[in-house]
């Protein structure tokens, strides 16, 4: 097309040129465009704003301030609102404080910084870098707000982990009589992910209908994966359902509900379903089918399917499906055929694949794998405490404490603390946070009450506890007494102190739930004849009359 321009017509000169620099840097041809841009003759706003944007939306900061710091020393062109938003931008993209304080000063010495669209490219660019307090006081000083400003401010408040103000601006807006867009629903839904509250949930998939933005792919695709996190697979299946034209994410983001709530088979059958309606798969949807099948312990299928991906669909295998194969085989004891796998992949494996490897290890105790495994993780990530505690661990279920002692010996040294386990059950439209023998709580002397109850109950019909996962050298009576506080218990005694016996109790637990816990959420439902959902850093467990989903499989 340049060729013909060029024989055609005088390209150097207006809008011709102008829109073969964008097509130029819109295709990453950035010494292209500038080379085109310098022959134009005739150079006026418009072709230097698109120098800009073009430079802007390729994440170029620094060919955009060069550009930009030109425009600003000519006296004979004139630096718009669009100049400046496109600046902004990039500054935003590369979290470039010092550059944007400095397009922030530019753009009160300019005169705009009452332009509505500069405003909202400020306030976008403040909560980027996490300065909250000058992206309220810009909103605030704007004399009218429109919904830029208001989605720009929901989305400050949900990128800074701070969802109840997202919140409480998104019903601040409701009130100025705006109704929200595809943007304030997205980020609103991000926010009821960092604070995972069902009741909020359930409010906000009301206002999507209310609003008719149900049949939008994107929200319908976010409200789908939250319900699937929050626990409810059932009302995921329902918003799917109700997608007129679903699209690869929505399948996958399906796909990845089924794999975390431990249903292989489910994800397999949607699979299969999805490829034969014409869906072609790509490298995130087996990630989770492969995610899928090593929940659920589906060597065969997993072997086919990582198989197949490249020979069939031509995904070619990277380091997240090599991760979910060498969890899948290590998982079901198949440690040597895992380590191998390690051995022959063209990649260089990475903190997750070895971590697989490891976790493996640390259930079948082998060490001299494990140890490998552990060094390995070591030399890619030194500052990582759960690699050192899982070798001492290893060490430690194999008896030897001196080596075990070694390593936390090895991580003091080092300074090296790892998060505390911690618990989360909603009630009362409140999320309550349980620690270990956590006796914060204002009921708590009720709720360890309810527990030594709970758990003199379970014992009566032939609970006994697991210390294996006790890894210290301590009396049986000592140990025992360790694992009866563990979080979650504390968190299931509490939802079964306050919640109605028709209603699921549902823990969230930010590490993997032990063997001891998961017996007692097994024993707890059939005693007392509830259903309990736990999701811990892996995967959901769905118990009921005694049983769990993963049938003691995770």
């Amino acid at each position: 097309m340049h060729a013909r321009v060029i024989k055609s017509l005088d390209y150097r000169d207006g809008f011709i040129g102008d829109q073969l620099v964008s097509c130029y840097l819109n295709m990453g041809s950035t010494q292209d465009a500038q080379k085109l841009f310098d022959e134009m003759d005739h150079k006026d706003s418009v072709s230097w704003n698109s120098l800009v944007s073009g430079f802007s939306k390729r994440g170029d900061l620094g060919n955009c301030l060069s550009v930009f710091s030109t425009m600003m020393s000519e006296l004979t062109l004139e630096v718009n609102e669009l100049t400046i938003i496109s600046v902004i931008s990039a500054c935003a993209s590369a979290k470039a404080r010092d550059e944007g304080w400095y397009l922030h000063c530019c753009s009160l010495k300019l005169g705009m910084e009452l332009e509505v669209k500069v405003v909202n490219a400020l306030i976008n660019m403040y909560g980027k870098f996490g300065c909250i307090g000058s992206a309220f006081k810009l909103f605030w000083a704007m004399p009218e707000q429109n919904m830029v400003s208001w989605n720009s401010m929901v989305a400050v408040w949900t990128q800074n982990g701070i969802p109840n103000e997202a919140v409480n601006y998104f019903n601040m807006m409701r009130v100025n009589g705006l109704f929200p867009d595809e943007a304030t629903m997205v980020s609103l839904l991000q926010a009821c992910e960092i604070l995972p509250l069902a009741r909020l949930v359930e409010a906000m998939h009301g206002v999507i209908f209310t609003c008719g933005l149900n049949e939008n792919v994107t929200i319908a695709t976010t409200l789908l994966n939250l319900y699937s996190k929050l626990g409810r697979l059932s009302v995921s299946r329902k918003v799917f359902a109700e997608i007129s034209k679903p699209d690869k994410v929505a399948l996958t983001a399906m796909i990845a509900g089924y794999a975390m709530h431990g249903l292989g088979k489910n994800a397999i059958e949607f699979f299969e379903r999805s490829v034969r309606q014409g869906v072609e798969p790509d490298h995130v949807t087996f990630t989770h089918l492969l995610s899928a099948c090593s929940h659920s312990g589906l060597v065969v299928e997993g072997k086919y399917y990582f198989k197949i991906m490249s020979v069939v669909y031509k995904v070619q295998p990277q380091l997240d499906h090599y991760s979910c194969m060498v969890d899948l085989l290590g998982r079901c004891g198949l440690l040597d055929e895992a380590h191998q796998l390690i051995k022959n992949m063209p990649l260089e494996p990475n903190s997750g694949v070895w971590g697989a490897l490891l976790g493996a290890c640390r259930v079948y105790r082998n060490i001299n794998i494990g140890k490998e495994a552990a060094e390995n993780l070591i030399a890619l990530n030194p500052s990582d405490a759960r690699n050192y505690i899982m070798l001492s661990n290893i060490y430690s279920a194999a008896g030897l404490w001196s080596a075990a002692s070694k390593v936390r010996a090895l991580m003091k040294t080092k300074v090296l603390t790892r998060s505390p386990g911690c618990s989360f059950i909603e009630h009362g439209n409140k999320i309550h946070r349980f620690l270990v023998d956590d006796y914060s709580h204002p009921d708590s002397d009720k709720i360890h009450k309810k527990l030594e109850e709970t758990m003199r109950k379970i014992q009566e019909v032939g609970f006994v506890s697991e210390t294996e996962s006790i890894l210290h050298d301590v009396d049986e009576e000592v140990k025992t007494d360790m694992i009866n506080k563990h979080s979650e218990k504390i968190a299931l005694a509490y939802g079964l102190l306050v919640s109605n016996a028709d209603k699921p109790l549902v823990i969230v637990k930010n590490l993997r739930i032990c063997r001891d816990c998961h017996n007692t959420a097994k024993f707890v439902s059939l005693v007392e004849k509830r259903t309990i959902i736990i999701r811990d850093s892996k995967r959901f467990h769905h118990f009921s009359d005694g049983l769990c989903s993963c049938s003691d499989y995770w």
